[in-house]
C-alpha cells in the first residue's frame, strides 16, 4: 500500500492519468468498501485540490453522507434533490458550471461554485452511491474530469459491486 501520494504535474489529463495507478495501489487487497472510499475520496482532493470531494450512497430511500474530504456537508439527500439526486434518478454524470444556476441545487457550502457529480452502479445497473466533487471556482469541471473520475470509479466498480 502507498502511504504517500506523488502529486504530478502537467494538464489535469496527465494527472488524472499518474493518479489513477496510485489509487490502484492503495486500494489493492483492501477489501472494506469504506475505508477504499475514505482512501479515494483523500487522493482525489489532495492531488487536485478541489474545495470538497466526497460519496452519498443509497441508504432508506435517500442518499447519506459517506466518506468525504472537506468542510462539513448535508448529512441526507432525498434522491430528487439537487445536483447529487439528479444524477442519481438520471443515472448519468452531471456536470455543473455555475451551482447557482441549477434548479434546485442544495446549498450546503456557499463557497460551491461549480460540481461535477458521478452515479456509481452495481452490476445489475443499479445506481448504489454518488461521487459528488464540488469547486470553489466556476466552471471548473469538464469532459476530462468525467472521463478520469469515471475510470477511478471503475475500480469500485470492479471489487465492492
Amino acid at each position: 500500500m502507498a502511504e504517500d501520494l506523488i502529486i504530478p504535474q502537467g494538464s489535469r489529463s496527465q494527472q488524472y492519468e499518474a493518479l489513477f495507478p496510485q489509487i490502484q495501489g492503495l486500494v489493492a487487497g483492501e477489501n472494506d468498501l469504506t475505508a477504499n472510499l475514505a482512501n479515494i475520496a483523500a487522493a482525489i482532493k489532495e492531488v487536485f485540490g478541489f474545495f470538497w470531494v466526497g460519496f452519498y450512497l443509497v441508504k432508506d430511500e435517500q442518499l447519506v453522507l459517506g466518506p468525504f474530504q472537506g468542510p462539513v456537508a448535508c448529512t441526507r439527500i432525498p434522491f430528487h434533490k439537487g445536483v447529487c439526486g439528479h444524477a442519481y434518478t438520471t443515472a448519468e454524470t452531471i456536470i455543473v458550471p455555475d451551482v447557482e444556476e441549477f434548479p434546485g441545487h442544495i446549498a450546503c457550502a456557499s463557497a460551491s461554485k461549480s460540481e461535477i457529480v458521478l452515479p456509481v452502479k452495481n452490476q445489475a445497473g443499479r445506481v448504489t452511491m454518488v461521487l459528488d466533487v464540488d469547486s470553489d471556482l466556476l466552471n471548473d469541471f469538464s469532459e476530462v474530469d468525467q472521463i478520469g473520475l469515471e475510470k477511478i470509479l471503475g475500480l469500485i466498480n470492479e471489487a465492492w459491486q
